[in-house]
């Protein structure tokens, strides 16, 4: 053991002392950058770890600087918050409708809804409707020039239990000056609807149909003020008609000829696709933030 600590020694003394030895007077030594560039000056280096301090230094002064002029951390705002909330709010709805695929007559509905939103993007309500017809130019030229009335049915109300979705919410700029929000939501739901033939002969009695009547639609909805926005949509209300036979007769007086023509009534299934435009008032008519921004 001893021997082994020997030589170790003997090994290792040269290395030591000629790394402690200076370097022999008249030559010089370079540093690897001075070696590489060969414009370098024999000027002695910088201390390093001085500039990084000094550099630490003036960061840190300038972060202050910035943090005397900034004021917290809530004047920084990067996305605003939404102009409009909904949830807990009640909706009335008034809206007038019109008929958009049916080139023989033409209904117009006075339309009211009343809906409760439970969170800012879904709400239940319930809708009213009631209809006025309008027979449009093309039943008039049907009747003189094949000799002929068609077959028609016109709709006195309906209503409906809807559910609404809220899944688009956007916002445009008008000629940069003034930022105009907006959503779209669907709407989808099921009630009645009642309709009553329109008899071809004026001697023969109507009779009304009591209609199961889902429906389902699209609205685009702009903010016009805190309690006041703009609606436009479109609503199928989806159904089956019974429509006065081709064949009906005065067969049986007394009403008994009625009820043979709702037995031999044909059943046609409907679209009835409406154009919609409305206004929205909301309550209560103010709102405020619970949240932090």
């Amino acid at each position: 053991m001893i021997q082994r600590s020997i030589l170790l020694l003997s090994v290792l003394a040269p290395a030591l002392a000629y790394a402690q030895d200076p370097a022999p007077e008249g030559e010089e030594t370079f540093t690897v950058e001075e070696t590489d560039n060969p414009d370098a000056t024999t000027e002695q280096p910088t201390d390093v770890a001085a500039e990084e301090e000094g550099t630490k230094g003036k960061a840190s002064d300038k972060d202050l600087v910035l943090g005397e002029n900034r004021a917290s951390w809530q004047d920084i705002v990067v996305v605003i918050r939404k102009p409009f909330l909904k949830m807990n709010r009640i909706e009335l709805i008034p809206t007038w409708q019109l008929t958009l695929n049916d080139n023989m007559i033409r209904h117009y509905g006075f339309d009211a809804q009343i809906n409760y939103w439970l969170t800012d993007v879904l709400a239940v309500g319930v809708e009213g409707v009631y209809f006025v017809k309008q027979f449009r130019e093309t039943f008039d030229l049907v009747a003189s020039q094949d000799r002929r009335l068609p077959t028609l049915n016109k709709y006195k109300f309906g209503a409906a239990l809807n559910f609404h979705y809220v899944p688009i919410y956007a916002k445009f700029a008008v000629f940069n000056k003034r930022i105009v929000h907006l959503e779209g939501f669907f709407t989808a739901g099921v009630g009645v609807t009642q309709s009553e033939v329109i008899p071809r002969d004026p001697k023969f009695d109507p009779w009304t149909n009591l209609l199961i009547t889902p429906n389902v639609g699209f609205t685009m909805r702009v903010f016009l003020s805190r309690w006041l926005t703009l609606n436009v949509g479109i609503r199928d209300y989806v159904f089956i008609d019974k429509y006065e036979d081709v064949n009906r007769s005065m067969g049986m007086p007394g009403g008994g000829e009625v009820d043979m023509a709702k037995e031999n009534a044909s059943s046609k299934l409907i679209n009835h696709i409406m154009f919609q435009a409305g206004l929205s008032f909301w309550f209560p008519m103010s709102f405020h933030y619970t949240t932090f921004r």
